[in-house]
């Protein structure tokens, strides 16, 4: 069973050529890294895991191009694990694709990891198959694009929802990935956005304050913040697990890659939407 692309055309647009073009503009952008891919750079160091936001790539695009740029530096992973947010409500506390085998973007199709998905399931009773937390979720999908572009060789993804994002669940959630992929070839991403719908300036504010603690990778601080500061950002419980994650697998050096609101893309400042990217790595 195929997930078709619910977002083609909306969020990210519906046509191949155009699709490329508009991620080689996210690129390219003065927001964003200002460069395109320019093949890899460090086969033999460990990947990195990435923050990474999920707007329409109009205004999230550059700031998620400079999570992708860099992962692009490194040898290409067998399997990218991408944990979102679930925004609509519907499916499980933590959902895993049940019947669908693929996921389909104007790019292609991109085989799901059901093999993993099975092991993650056996260790971890918070996560169950649920197709109906990804059929309408954009938090994942927008990342399929990006990845396609990025990654010349076939690879598999782990699609995690989030509708469970406590601090407890994310920390047994990135606990539990991290036992599986001590000797696996896998990319983490957390998708996530920022404040939402406050003056640039606040948002600013509050953000700054959440990426540092996402710098430091102190989980339990970014959620006394989130919550202290009434932070609207959406995937909270995927960037903590990622974290988590990170810690598992001796990820732990953390840089903050970019961030810029919608306010800096359409010019309107009174009511904007963050986003940050963010790489989690192991020391030299």
């Amino acid at each position: 069973m195929k997930r078709q692309a619910a977002y083609a055309g909306s969020f990210y647009d519906g046509r191949e050529k155009n699709l490329i073009e508009s991620i080689e503009k996210s690129f390219k952008s003065s927001l964003g890294p200002e460069s395109l891919p320019e093949g890899i750079k460090y086969p033999n160091s460990p990947q990195p895991f990435f923050l990474v936001p999920h707007a329409g790539y109009m205004y999230s695009g550059p700031v998620a191009a400079s999570s992708y740029l860099e992962m692009s530096k490194f040898a290409a992973p067998e399997t990218v694990i991408i944990l979102g947010p679930n925004h609509t409500g519907f499916g499980a506390e933590i959902g895993v694709p049940d019947k669908v085998t693929e996921w389909v973007t104007p790019l292609g199709s991109v085989k799901v990891n059901h093999e993993f998905i099975d092991k993650l399931m056996e260790i971890n009773s918070l996560v169950s198959k649920s197709d109906s937390s990804h059929v309408k979720e954009h938090s994942i999908e927008v990342q399929l694009p990006f990845l396609q572009y990025i990654l010349e060789e076939p690879f598999q993804i782990v699609p995690i929802a989030m509708k469970n994002q406590s601090y407890d669940a994310s920390m047994v959630l990135g606990e539990t990935v991290g036992k599986l992929i001590q000797k696996e070839n896998v990319v983490v991403l957390a998708s996530s956005d920022f404040t939402h719908f406050e003056t640039h300036e606040r948002a600013k504010n509050k953000d700054s304050k959440v990426l540092d603690a996402i710098e430091k990778m102190d989980a339990k601080s970014m959620y006394d913040i989130k919550f202290k500061l009434n932070v609207t950002m959406c995937g909270y419980g995927p960037i903590a697990a990622t974290i988590e994650t990170a810690k598992k697998t001796d990820r732990v050096k953390s840089k903050i890659l970019n961030y810029a609101t919608s306010g800096d893309v359409s010019g309107d400042r009174s009511q904007v939407v963050g986003y940050g990217s963010a790489m989690f790595y192991k020391e030299d």
